[in-house]
């Protein structure tokens, strides 16, 4: 299921259907939280998360935080007009301290990312790579987990 949504359409709530609509991505039960033109913020339930130890799982908070980071950049290529298909090329990630709560993650693009520059490279050779960083925060805001994460865009068309 690709998302090159119609013009006038809402991004977020297709963003929304988009993740209902991939059975291993529905099961995280990740709600989206908003997105205001940097970062994107995703929800998702610590019931549906829970290790053996009672904290959220390692792997759900990767998953998460990789689904943000598609997901604010996807949305950036929509605002800009550009119709294509994102990839998660390259993930590191650290896991800093056990979350007991909700997992809220967030994504945006790395600091020192040019993004006018990779719209640029995007456009004159139909695909182009760029740096992003995602949290999951724990509730006194402190960092639960971090990613440093590369994708790729491909032009459609």
């Amino acid at each position: 299921m690709d998302f090159h949504p119609a013009p006038g359409a809402d991004p977020l709530a297709l963003i929304a259907r988009h993740f209902a609509a991939m059975p291993p991505v529905a099961a995280l039960q990740l709600r989206v939280d908003g997105f205001d033109g940097d970062a994107l913020r995703l929800h998702a339930p610590l019931a549906a998360h829970v290790n053996d130890k009672g904290c959220a799982f390692g792997g759900s908070l990767g998953s998460l935080m990789t689904l943000a980071a598609w997901g604010v950049l996807t949305l950036r290529l929509h605002a800009a007009g550009i119709t294509a298909d994102v990839f998660v090329a390259d993930t590191q990630v650290q896991y800093r301290a056990p979350l007991f709560a909700d997992l809220h993650a967030q994504a945006r693009l790395a600091d020192g990312a040019d993004w006018d520059g990779f719209l640029a490279r995007l456009r004159e050779r139909g695909r182009a790579g760029i740096a992003l960083e995602a949290s999951v925060r724990l509730p006194d805001g402190g960092i639960a987990a971090a990613a440093q994460l590369r994708y790729v865009a491909i032009a459609n068309g």
